[in-house]
C-alpha cells in the first residue's frame, strides 16, 4: 500500500553531519568522495570471496549521482533520489596500460568523476599525469588492476572507452542504490572523506 512504502521510504537510516553536493568541487566533490570510498568498502569482501583478488580501485560517474544529501537525518528517499538508476556494480580487470589511458581521459574531461585508491600526480603546465600510483604503488602497464565501478561504464559509457579493454568483466549483481543503502545502514554518521586524488606541480 501508499502507506507502508511511504513509511519505508521515510525511514531514517543515517545522519549526515554536512551536505553532501557534487556541484560542490573542482576535480573532487564530498559525495563523490563518499561514493568512492563505501563503495569499494562494501564491494570488496564479496569480490575477494568469489574470485581471491581485492579490488584495487573504484570509478565511477559524476553524473550518476543525481541528488544532494542533505544535512541532517538520512532516509530510504534520500537513497532512491541520489541513485535513481538500475545501475548495479561490477569490477573489471585492467592492465596498467588501460590505467594509463583512463588517466588521460580524467585529465582531458576535468570532472570530478568519484574515485578512490589512486593518486595522480600532475604536471600543471600541460594537464599531463607525471605519475600514477594505485593503493600507493606506481601503476605498471603489464600488471591487472581490479577495478570497481558500473554497468554504464564497464561498457563505454560517459566514452569511457578504456573499459572497453577489459580483460575480464565481473557482475557482481548489486545494485548501486542497495550498496548505498547498505552502507546507510551500516553507519550512524556519514563519514567526511578527506583524500588527494589529483596533485598539481
Amino acid at each position: 500500500s501508499k502507506t507502508s512504502l511511504d513509511n519505508d521510504m521515510n525511514k531514517i537510516l543515517t545522519y549526515s553531519p554536512v551536505v553532501f553536493d557534487k556541484s560542490i568541487g573542482k576535480w573532487q566533490t564530498n559525495i563523490g568522495d563518499l561514493f568512492a570510498t563505501f563503495t569499494l568498502e562494501l564491494t570488496d569482501p564479496i569480490y575477494f570471496k568469489r574470485t581471491g583478488n581485492h579490488v584495487d580501485m573504484c570509478l565511477l560517474n559524476h553524473g550518476g549521482i543525481r541528488a544532494i544529501l542533505p544535512q541532517g537525518n538520512i532516509t530510504t528517499r534520500n537513497a532512491f533520489e541520489v541513485m535513481p538508476f538500475e545501475n548495479s556494480l561490477y569490477v573489471a580487470e585492467l592492465k596498467g596500460e588501460a590505467i594509463y589511458e583512463m588517466v588521460d581521459f580524467l585529465l582531458y574531461e576535468k570532472k570530478p568523476h568519484p574515485l578512490k585508491n589512486i593518486e595522480i600526480e600532475v604536471d600543471a603546465a600541460t594537464n599531463k599525469a607525471i605519475s600514477i600510483k594505485i593503493k600507493g604503488q606506481a601503476v605498471d602497464k603489464n600488471k591487472i588492476y581490479h577495478v570497481a565501478t558500473n554497468d554504464y561504464l564497464v561498457n563505454g559509457g560517459d566514452n569511457m572507452e578504456f573499459f572497453n579493454k577489459a580483460i575480464k568483466k565481473h557482475d557482481l549483481d548489486y545494485k548501486m542504490r542497495n550498496i548505498t543503502i547498505d552502507y546507510f545502514n551500516k553507519v550512524d554518521t556519514l563519514p567526511i572523506v578527506n583524500q588527494t586524488i589529483y596533485t598539481f606541480k
